[in-house]
């Protein structure tokens, strides 16, 4: 099989959709279900520090209980959660009750199989796009939970950004592959992504009396700066500003979106984080020999 799959990039890259259309699918239940996880663990801490008892509460992970209709109840049956053909075939609705099911649902599903493929095909069969995979679906994870709650949860970003670290101890890889760069450039990707956001946070807050993002964004960007290396920061900072103010101005354009009214910017930074992983390198060339410094 392994042969087969090295021999024929076609197959790969179908394989690959596939297992990202059913990662696409646990993707939801993680982008759903970890923010409400960490909330009970907050009360619960909470409670503790209080000297209050903690109530007892039915198992609740991401395995636990199984997915239900909200409104009736209803349990999802395997063929009721098959990545995006069930969406089509109940028509977007309940089996049960016929309540509307969002259609983030599917595209999340269709999104990470596309990414999933796309990554096969840049990297080929082998360990770079594991990897590659493994970081593409941490990102799109992350930016489902900050989009819903702003929240980038520790329990992905720090153990990804360690795994970036340990990688880097394989180096060198193939010849012109983003994977992997060697331990010093992981190092100081990590320190100067963490440090260039916490920089401009703190002037900011110096500035205005206001945060203008948490931390967690700090740390999605030293996640990628140890997985790129320090020399994509600059890109992944300029691509992220870029769309992030695009969007955000059109969202108060278009959609009366409040100044005051906070916008994620997790989604902005994973999204150009993993098109510097993707295409980085020739964005890179690009730039520098439209700016004369190649």
């Amino acid at each position: 099989m392994v042969e087969l799959l090295q021999q024929s990039p076609v197959l790969f890259i179908a394989l690959a959709a596939v297992v990202g259309l059913l990662i696409g699918s646990f993707l939801n239940v993680v982008i759903h279900r970890l923010p409400k996880m960490m909330e009970r663990d907050w009360h619960a801490q909470c409670a503790e520090l209080n000297g209050k008892d903690i109530p007892e509460s039915p198992s609740y992970n991401l395995v636990v209980p199984r997915s239900a209709c909200p409104k009736c109840g209803h349990k999802i049956t395997a063929l009721e959660n098959i990545p995006v053909i069930s969406f089509l075939f109940l028509r977007g609705k309940c089996a049960s009750c016929a309540t509307p099911i969002s259609i983030r649902y599917p595209l999340v599903e269709l999104f990470t199989g596309i990414a999933t493929a796309l990554v096969a095909w840049r990297f080929g069969f082998g360990t770079e796009a594991l990897c590659a995979m493994i970081l593409t679906w941490a990102l799109i994870a992350l930016s489902g939970i900050d989009f819903d709650t702003q929240l980038l949860p520790d329990s992905i970003t720090l153990p990804i950004l360690w795994l970036g670290m340990i990688l880097s101890l394989f180096h060198p890889a193939v010849t012109g592959q983003a994977l992997f760069i060697d331990p010093k450039s992981a190092i100081l990707g990590a320190v100067f992504g963490y440090m260039s956001l916490w920089t401009v946070y703190q002037a900011f807050r110096l500035a205005t009396g206001k945060e203008g993002m948490g931390f967690g964004d700090f740390k999605l960007l030293a996640l990628l700066g140890a997985w790129l290396g320090w020399k994509f920061l600059p890109l992944i900072i300029l691509l992220s500003a870029l769309v992030g103010a695009l969007v955000g101005l059109s969202l108060i354009v278009f959609k009366r979106h409040g100044r005051e009214v906070p916008i994620p910017f997790g989604p902005y930074l994973a999204a150009a984080g993993w098109v510097a992983l993707l295409w980085g390198q020739p964005l890179m060339a690009a730039y520098l020999r439209i700016s004369g410094l190649d």
